[in-house]
């Protein structure tokens, strides 16, 4: 009976350690808290900001009518600051430390930042994250 025993309680251990780790990287298949390998800004946006925003960053994706706000066109920041991409806000706004239009950062629009730093050894990679997805962002600034 001990070996049976033993065998509840190492399978046990493997369920608690598993649904703990299931909550910190969060419920895969969930579009707004699944965590793609890549940190790479092109990847994240297919990823994350184009169903909303479309593939080119024109406010035109497959979900952009659906919603209540808008999405928009993400080519145009810089033209919208003065000339200038606004790398920094961007970050904030990605990160979630910077309020912006009613659509980013409601159940329609998730914040990604957290979401990019959501597993703990992970922290590092999540800032990563959002400065290069920032820097996509500058790269299909319209000319």
């Amino acid at each position: 009976m001990g070996g049976a025993v033993g065998g509840l309680m190492v399978c046990g251990s493997f369920l608690v350690c598993g649904l703990s780790w299931a909550q910190q990287a969060g419920a895969p298949g969930t579009a707004t808290e699944r965590l793609i390998d890549s940190i790479q800004g092109p990847g994240l946006y297919a990823e994350y900001c184009a169903v909303c925003h479309g593939k080119e960053g024109k406010g035109d994706g497959p979900m952009a009518k659906a919603l209540k706000v808008t999405p928009p066109d993400l080519t145009h920041l810089a033209a919208r600051s003065g000339g200038r991409f606004p790398a920094e806000r961007v970050q904030k706004i990605i990160a979630g430390k910077e309020q912006v239009s009613a659509g980013h950062g409601t159940r329609e629009m998730p914040v990604w930042g957290p979401i990019f730093s959501q597993i703990a050894w992970d922290q590092d990679l999540g800032q990563i994250r959002v400065y290069n997805l920032a820097k996509y962002l500058e790269k299909i600034q319209a000319k």
